[in-house]
């Protein structure tokens, strides 16, 4: 498997999509219903191959990623050979990037000498997928990009 097994809710939210995927490989009602009860390796296999489809499809669409903790704001964007990064970190122990009302506070006071600024740009290794699922599976989520482009002009 190369990413993980989709949750129980996940697949049910994808049951038509699973149903497509068995149909493609000719298996049926009758079949599925003969592999879940008494083929406990294939099953397994069925279930992880459609996740790491589904992984691939979600993980192929990715363009931006955000992760926010207390002190710090790491912002991605993820071409198709490198990820750009933004990191923004308070040194201020009060401030908390995750409150809203300290986040709006840095948004209007960006230039407070309490926030450092980093950015750089590295190429995928081992993969571009592999890469994203990694930062997700760490916390980030996938964002529209908004808040990187901000700041990467604020940055700039």
């Amino acid at each position: 498997m190369k990413y993980k097994l989709l949750t129980k809710e996940q697949f049910e939210d994808l049951y038509k999509e699973f149903a497509s995927f068995l149909a493609v490989l000719e298996i049926d009602k009758k079949e599925w219903d003969l592999i879940k009860s008494s083929n406990e390796t294939r099953l397994n296999e069925l279930l992880a191959q459609f996740s790491d489809l589904v992984w691939e499809d979600v993980l192929n669409k990715v363009q931006y990623l955000e992760h926010l903790s207390q002190d710090s704001l790491n912002l991605f964007s993820c071409g198709q050979k490198e990820m750009r990064r933004l990191v923004i970190r308070s040194t201020d122990p009060k401030f908390d990037f995750t409150k809203t009302v300290d986040f709006e506070w840095f948004v209007d006071h960006s230039n407070d000498e309490s926030f450092q600024f980093f950015k750089g740009t590295k190429e995928y290794k081992p993969s571009r997928n592999i890469e994203i699922f990694k930062i997700i599976e760490q916390g980030a989520t996938i964002s529209d990009g908004r808040l990187f482009n901000a700041v990467f002009q604020l940055i700039n």
